[in-house]
């Protein structure tokens, strides 16, 4: 039986980060797919299949950092989860912030988990690695 690929879209302008969730992705060795786009306008581009993104894959799950250039990472989840044909996508906030209001403001927008980022690297991989087990393997992901 041949694993379906996951498609995981990942919203963050921190490079460091993005290779940082590549390596714990690849040491989770986890099967996806992972694309990335670095603002919050780029974002629902994407989502939307709009400009460059017209062939787009929809993701199976949006891994959302709050603080981004453009458009930040609060606006992006209100917008998805506004939108009729995106509310469905699971969206996985993963961010330095620990503010209370920030947490409080995403799950008010429907966030679907809200994870602050460790800053050590074994740390990290946990993290990626409990996202995995949890999203990819334990939870039905609904179809587009």
């Amino acid at each position: 039986m041949m694993v379906k690929s996951i498609q995981v879209l990942m919203v963050e302008d921190n490079p460091e980060d993005v290779d940082l969730t590549r390596e714990a992705l690849k040491d989770a060795k986890v099967v996806c797919d992972l694309l990335v786009v670095n603002n919050g306008v780029d974002a629902l581009k994407f989502l939307r299949r709009e400009g460059e993104f017209t062939d787009a894959l929809r993701p199976d799950i949006i891994l959302l950092d709050l603080n981004l250039p453009k458009k930040d990472g609060r606006e992006v989840l209100a917008e998805i989860k506004a939108d009729e044909n995106l509310r469905r996508i699971p969206v996985v906030v993963l961010t330095t912030s620990h503010a209370e209001e920030d947490i409080l403001r995403a799950y008010n927008n429907h966030v679907n988990c809200y994870i602050t980022k460790p800053v050590d690297f074994e740390q990290f991989i946990k993290v990626v690695k409990s996202i995995e087990d949890f999203w990819f393997t334990v939870v039905k992901l609904p179809p587009e």
